[in-house]
């Protein structure tokens, strides 16, 4: 006989299941109710990162849309209206719906300075409490972003140190160290000087400091111990000839609001101008240069472009621009201390014959009291800047040098019992742009023995007033998000 057995269950075990039934509902509930508060701050914090991200994206906006403008109205800091900022414009889609805003806070750029201070504030069109605000600073590079430009081929010797970039638009025989980058626009050229140690075919920078640089196609070392930044050649090339309508400009300016004279007239070979600390300058009419004694000079005729008597004509302060225009030689020496002034000397018309040109003369020290771009000159000569033969033996020279038709360089003085033949020191705080061949030393040792050239960094974007231009584009120097 099969006997079955059969369980029964307690009433207390329903109550079991009904305990852990709820338990379970509860921890169920608990984690819907936090899944979906993760979800509600999930998607609020998603929709403050879209409102963010398109207010940074509208104040970008603003950015680009005024250099836009500036590239179109290159001196208009107003938004084209003329009143005072800020300037509030909508921000479009691609269908022509609002999606934000930025304002436009603008601050123009200081006299003889291309930089342009622009703060862009955006906002979303969902919810314009959240702000994001960008700083940029644009500007136009000038032709003082080199420590030396030159348009013909150039040699810089033994005894030559430069502190900042070099370029030129023929070749270059670098024998000197260069602590920065050294370019030429030109791919090969014939080094013609009697010491050349390639000649043909000597790439577009090349170095005679042993062992000799190869000819082209030999591929060319590094040589950082020339080079410490490198070089490079075949690139593009400085418009020199810009330069004429630059002077034009700058004569106009000048006579409208500067200090301009004519040339100084009969019994006169041209003007001194001594630069002082309290913004003024003593103006001198030369009457003579110096006579060169027992040094002869090359080509026969050469005056000592050294000031032999003059007459003074007055006291005058700083013109408000910045500019003055002398249309005869000028010699220049001096110290100015919280100036920024752009000097000229220049014929225009432009006469039909080279011998016409003038130049520019710095024999004694020319300097600035402060070198953090508060003190900026800049000296250009339609023929030269030059110094003459009774030039200090220890000649500095704080300045921006522009030779428009022939050289920044020191006159060729020679004889046996010529003293002043041979010079010791000169030192250049900011730059060259030479059209020929610079150079304040000779091959035979005549010149400055030891040349120094630092570039002042001031100068690329707070160059003196008016000084030439490289590019007509405002480039964007900084940009950084700001919070106030």
């Amino acid at each position: 006989m099969t006997h079955s057995k059969i369980i029964k269950k307690k009433d207390g075990d329903k109550g079991i299941i009904i305990v852990q039934t709820m338990v379970f509902a509860a921890i169920v509930v608990i984690i819907i109710g936090a899944l979906s508060s993760f979800a509600a701050t999930t998607i609020k914090a998603g929709r403050i990162n879209f409102n963010r991200e398109q207010a940074l994206q509208a104040a970008e906006a603003g950015i680009d849309y005024y250099r836009w403008h500036l590239a179109h109205a290159p001196s208009d800091y107003q938004d084209g209206t003329g009143a005072p900022g800020p300037y509030v414009h909508s921000l479009k889609d691609k269908s022509g719906n609002t999606v934000g805003e930025f304002s436009l806070d603008l601050t123009a750029p200081p006299v003889g300075s291309t930089i342009v201070k622009i703060k862009s504030t955006g906002s979303s069109v969902l919810d314009a409490s959240y702000l994001r605000k960008i700083l940029s600073f644009v500007a136009k590079p000038s032709i003082a972003k080199y420590a030396v430009a030159g348009n013909n081929a150039m040699r810089f010797g033994v005894g030559t140190e430069i502190f900042g970039p070099v370029h030129v638009n023929g070749g270059i025989r670098f024998d000197g160290l260069a602590h920065n980058l050294v370019t030429s626009g030109a791919t090969t050229y014939t080094d013609g000087d009697y010491d050349a140690c390639t000649g043909a075919n000597s790439y577009g920078v090349h170095t005679c400091v042993n062992p000799d640089d190869p000819t082209s196609p030999t591929p060319l070392p590094s040589r950082p111990d020339v080079f410490e930044a490198g070089r490079l050649i075949s690139q593009p090339i400085i418009d020199f000839t810009s330069f004429t309508a630059d002077l034009a400009i700058l004569q106009a300016n000048a006579i409208a609001s500067g200090f301009y004279r004519d040339v100084a007239g009969s019994g006169y070979v041209g003007y001194h101008l001594v630069l002082k600390t309290n913004d003024t300058f003593d103006l001198y009419k030369i009457n003579s240069w110096a006579s060169l004694g027992s040094c002869s000079s090359s080509p026969s005729g050469t005056p000592s472009w050294s000031v032999g008597t003059q007459t003074l004509e007055g006291n005058y302060p700083f013109p408000a621009n910045g500019i003055i225009f002398i249309e005869d030689h000028l010699v220049i020496d001096g110290q100015i201390n919280g100036a920024r002034l752009t000097i000229t000397a220049a014929d225009l018309p432009v006469p039909s014959s080279s011998s016409g040109y003038k130049n520019v003369l710095t024999n004694n020290d020319l300097s600035y009291t402060n070198y953090d771009g508060t003190d900026s000159i800049g000296i250009i000569g339609q023929k030269g800047v030059m110094v003459g033969l009774f030039s200090e033996d220890n000649l500095k020279i704080d300045a921006a040098l522009i030779a428009q038709n022939d050289r920044v360089g020191r006159f060729y003085y020679s004889g046996g019992s010529c003293t002043y033949k041979n010079r010791s020191v000169i030192s250049l705080y900011g730059m060259i742009a030479s059209y020929a061949r610079y150079g304040f030393a000779y091959t035979n040792g005549t010149g400055y023995t030891t040349r120094n050239i630092t570039y002042d960094a001031n100068l690329l974007y707070a160059p003196p007033p008016d000084f030439p231009l490289t590019s007509d584009e405002y480039q964007i120097l900084s940009w950084q998000e700001v919070y106030n």
